[in-house]
């Protein structure tokens, strides 16, 4: 049953279309995740939900409440929303202890001091903070304060919680870890959870289904595993994951790349796409595998590397193609001329980008 339905909304910035009728229903306790390039729209619509953006045309609902309509000229504060909220910047108070930095708010709402001693010190225990709890911030490290942050904002029993690129300051070994712990608070609290991020592996561990955004228009919205496996559209496909694109022609004798180069391939491309006559051919690195003949002929130009994976830059009439195995698979070495099975292709129109 949808908890969060956001309808027609649209937000401007002048003549442009920040967002353009985003049509939206999120379950109470999911975790989704908005995902896309910079400036697609994913923080504006982020900021009309909490409050910090007004619409210019459409409505957001929570349960049965409106909380913004422009139909209706209806709109509340962000303070009466209920909602958590962690930003890119750690945004915690310098002077304020840790354990001060999650009561304060609590304090602001009134509440007495059993109820807020009781959920500052629930919230700092979850976050592994209760240790910590008289230290300054800047004692933490930028995971320790970003966990603060978290704590905070889980104090205030929030309706929804909402995450604009929160680990995004982090170093990588930290943003591992984080978008875990992130994902087990959620499921500890069953609060529905809205994640804005471009981290596409951030996007994938953390999110039940993700948005794909590009130009404020939305490209796709469903499971990670979908939308990495059946990608709406070449943009999609662009966006999630490392990809390969090779333009070809399709002949009346076969596939071809280059001014004549002949490509096999075991999955073809369907009978209206073959009639436009030009395609995009799309393919994952570690979707490509190596044979002894026929397939997709290249030349290997670089060979790396890089721990559990040996990553190839191959040739193909003059298209780089990525290719990724496993370190102990046996593949060529730089010069030599390789084949290629493409194991899952996909067929895309060379004029088409994304939804618009």
């Amino acid at each position: 049953m949808s908890y969060i339905k956001l309808l027609d909304v649209t937000k401007k910035f002048g003549s442009v279309r920040a967002v353009d009728k985003l049509n939206l229903e999120i379950p109470k306790g999911e975790c989704f995740s908005m995902l896309g390039p910079s400036g697609c729209g994913k923080t504006t619509t982020l900021r009309m939900v909490a409050g910090f953006e007004d619409l210019d045309e459409g409505e957001i609902l929570v349960g049965d409440r409106v909380i913004s309509s422009k139909v209706k000229g209806y709109y509340l504060p962000p303070e009466k929303r209920n909602f958590g909220m962690v930003f890119q910047a750690f945004a915690v108070w310098p002077h304020l202890s840790v354990y001060e930095n999650v009561a304060f708010p609590l304090r602001l709402k009134k509440l007495s001091s059993s109820e807020v001693e009781s959920r500052a010190k629930d919230a700092l225990m979850s976050t592994n903070l209760w240790d910590v709890a008289q230290k300054l911030p800047n004692d933490l490290s930028g995971g320790g304060k970003q966990r603060v942050a978290l704590a905070r904002a889980i104090a205030l029993n929030p309706d929804v919680m909402l995450l604009d690129e929160p680990l995004s300051s982090l170093d990588p070994h930290l943003r591992e870890e984080m978008r875990f712990e992130i994902k087990d608070l959620q499921k500890k609290y069953d609060f529905s959870l809205i994640y804005v991020t471009h981290d596409q592996s951030e996007a994938m561990a953390l999110s039940d289904r993700i948005l794909v955004m590009n130009y404020g228009v939305v490209q796709q919205i469903d499971t990670p595993l979908k939308v990495y496996n059946e990608p709406a559209n070449r943009f999609v496909f662009s966006f999630i994951g490392l990809s390969n694109f090779i333009n070809v022609k399709v002949t009346e004798t076969g596939i071809i790349a280059g001014d004549s180069q002949p490509l096999q391939f075991s999955i073809m491309p369907n009978a209206e796409l073959a009639q436009k006559g030009e395609l995009v051919m799309a393919t994952r690195p570690s979707e490509v595998d190596f044979i002894s003949e026929g397939g997709v002929p290249g030349v290997v130009k670089r060979k790396a590397f890089l721990g559990e994976i040996v990553d190839y830059a191959i040739d193909v009439a003059g298209t780089e193609v990525r290719i990724q195995k496993g370190r102990r698979t046996k593949g060529p070495e730089v010069g030599d001329v390789c084949h290629m099975n493409f194991m899952r292709p996909h067929w895309y129109p060379v004029d088409e980008e994304y939804k618009k």
